[in-house]
């Protein structure tokens, strides 16, 4: 068994669902001899999160932008935490649904996702600034 760690620092990217699916594989190259494993991909930030869906049809990732603005609204009046504007506290509550972390399988050196799947990026804030991810793999 050999284990593989390495982090990948993203661009800044404005708030929205963006495909990072090439970027994480940019960096497995090392595990192309494997033939199973499994990848953990974990994001240290409270205010983006990870999720994998439909990587063809970009109005997928409008219509999840969309979706999550109407499920948790900027500018409550209930919130308590503003400090960093509007879309602090709504970005926090967003990266807690969607969740930080994404297990994927590896089959013959690659992550095993399906036809249609790719690892989106979930900024939720409108200025995000870069994102640091810690990539895990393990497997023979």
């Amino acid at each position: 068994m050999e284990i593989f760690q390495q982090q990948l620092v993203l661009r800044a990217r404005p708030r929205g669902f963006h495909l990072i699916t090439a970027e994480i594989n940019d960096r497995l190259s090392a595990i192309s001899h494997w033939k199973s494993g499994i990848c953990h991909v974990f994001i240290q930030h409270t205010s983006a999160s990870l999720t994998i869906n439909e990587n063809a049809d970009p109005t997928v990732r409008g219509d999840f932008e969309t979706y999550f603005n109407k499920a948790v609204p900027e500018n409550d009046p209930d919130y308590l935490h503003d400090y960093e504007g509007a879309d602090d506290m709504p970005a926090h509550i967003k990266a807690s649904m969607m969740g930080v972390s994404l297990t994927i399988p590896i089959e013959n050196g690659q992550l095993a996702l399906g036809t249609w799947q790719g690892v989106y990026l979930c900024e939720h804030r409108n200025r995000g600034g870069s994102r640091r991810l810690v990539i895990t793999a393990w497997g023979a």
